[in-house]
């Protein structure tokens, strides 16, 4: 299967990856192709799903949530979905995976202080289902989360370069 993507789309999801407000006019003036061609591909990667958002990206230890942690979740075998419903009314859950291996989901969480991290995961444990967890707590983040090696990747797997 091929990417979906070639050396110019990398090109403009990379730029508007650095520079999120450059604005297409901009964006088109900076890569020598035309306004519409920048436009037209946005459109299509945006419809295809290559690209899933537009909005800001929010620091959450600017927001005051400075303990980050890996909660691994071992369930019952009723289904995971209830589980991620649930654990999707937490504001403190910012994202949750079935995972294969020794737990059964995998849980990244925030919160204010130790003890706050505590009142999270003990409402993580109250989901119905939820039988156990484990929990590593982020000292420091080496490698933030990022997809610009994998445009690169991508775009030149198609022999585009």
């Amino acid at each position: 299967m091929k990417p979906p993507i070639d050396a110019l789309d990398a090109q403009i999801l990379s730029l508007f990856g650095v520079e999120p407000r450059i604005g297409v006019l901009e964006a088109s003036r900076r890569l020598s192709v035309a306004r519409g061609t920048v436009q037209a591909r946005l459109d299509r990667l945006e419809s295809q799903g290559v690209v899933t958002g537009w909005g800001p990206e929010v620091d959450p230890v600017a927001l005051g949530f400075e303990v980050s942690a890996f909660v691994t979740l071992e369930i019952s075998q009723r289904g995971h979905r209830m589980i991620e419903t649930a654990l999707a009314q937490l504001p403190e859950v910012l994202e949750a995976h079935t995972t294969s291996g020794s737990g059964d989901m995998i849980v990244r969480v925030v919160a204010r202080t130790n003890a706050d991290l505590q009142r999270v995961v003990d409402a993580v444990l109250t989901i119905d289902g939820v039988e156990r967890s484990n929990m590593v707590i982020v000292l420091a983040n080496g490698v933030p989360y990022r997809t610009t090696p994998l445009l690169e990747r991508a775009a030149g797997e198609r022999g585009i370069t």
